[in-house]
């Protein structure tokens, strides 16, 4: 029995030593001429602006999920998936020799392994000091610059801007307070505001939100169902529900009892990625006009 834990012990190691090896070997290879657009990233609102901008990333983290969570634009069927955004695998990662991996703050603990692979470049966005279509611009003309495609950064922007022009005109002159939501679970809700893509969305709309609450760095506040009760507003549900989430609501006195949802006059949107850029601002422009104007292109 112990010969045999210390064969698996040294297997173990082995295979490690070797995995380890092989990261550091591959990190040391010189980039080839002409690949320093090779990209890999962490952050799904950074993969949706590079897949805007036509400079799709080679890797990123959670495929599936970004399918799940963004909706569009969709990822290349040859993007690599590179595991977990918060322990991505590195590797793989070092397999497919990126010279840039992209991430945001959230994951800058990681850089540190990350660097041995390829350059890490960190880009900022949500910071509550600065607003938040400003920090968005600004990453788009980042992102542009960094790869070339400052031409499509600065035609994303004007068609962005000019078909959010088109959608405010088609909505109705009158139209109630919205107050937009994500569930988290069956009694606990974001409802989104101030500092977050859904209210800079808003405000290019031309449209009012009812939440007035205070808000996170990216825009939201978690409440109880019974904060939303009394609210006389129209609510905007956003998909993806939890599991099973769907079922309880559909026999939850709670739930029922709130305005917008007795009177039926509530709205669920396809998955929008809430802390997204250009792509998801325009995607969720789209959606809640269709919604609330659904006779309109």
């Amino acid at each position: 029995m112990c010969v045999r834990l210390s064969r698996l012990r040294y297997l173990t190691q082995s295979r490690r030593l070797s995995g380890i090896l092989g990261c550091l070997w591959l990190a040391a290879a010189p980039a080839l001429a002409g690949d320093n657009t090779r990209v890999a990233t962490l952050d799904w609102t950074l993969a949706e602006t590079l897949v805007a901008l036509s400079e799709p990333p080679e890797a990123v983290a959670q495929v599936e999920d970004y399918h799940s969570w963004v909706g569009e634009p969709r990822l290349p069927s040859d993007v690599s998936d590179i595991g977990l955004r918060s322990q991505p695998n590195v590797e793989l990662l070092a397999h497919l020799a990126p010279v840039n991996i992209l991430i945001s703050p959230m994951f800058s603990r990681l850089a540190p392994r990350l660097e041995r692979i390829g350059a890490v470049d960190i880009k900022k966005l949500y910071t509550p000091q600065v607003d938040t279509w400003s920090q968005i611009l600004l990453l788009t003309r980042e992102l542009g610059a960094a790869y070339s495609r400052q031409d499509e950064a600065e035609a994303l922007i004007a068609a962005t801007e000019a078909r959010f022009e088109t959608l405010r005109q088609a909505l109705p002159e009158e139209m109630p307070p919205l107050l937009v939501v994500q569930f988290m679970d069956e009694r606990h809700v974001r409802v989104f505001g101030e500092h977050g893509l859904f209210q800079a969305v808003l405000d290019r709309l031309g449209l009012e939100n009812a939440w007035r609450g205070e808000t996170n760095a990216w825009g939201f506040s978690l409440v109880g169902l019974e904060a939303l009760l009394h609210l006389e507003v129209r609510l905007v549900v956003v998909e993806p529900y939890p599991v099973g989430i769907e079922e309880k609501l559909a026999t939850s006195a709670l739930w029922r009892h709130q305005p917008s949802v007795r009177d039926g006059s509530m709205i669920t949107l396809p998955p929008v990625w809430s802390f997204g850029a250009l792509p998801s601002a325009q995607r969720f422009a789209e959606l809640l006009t269709s919604a609330l104007a659904p006779s309109q292109d």
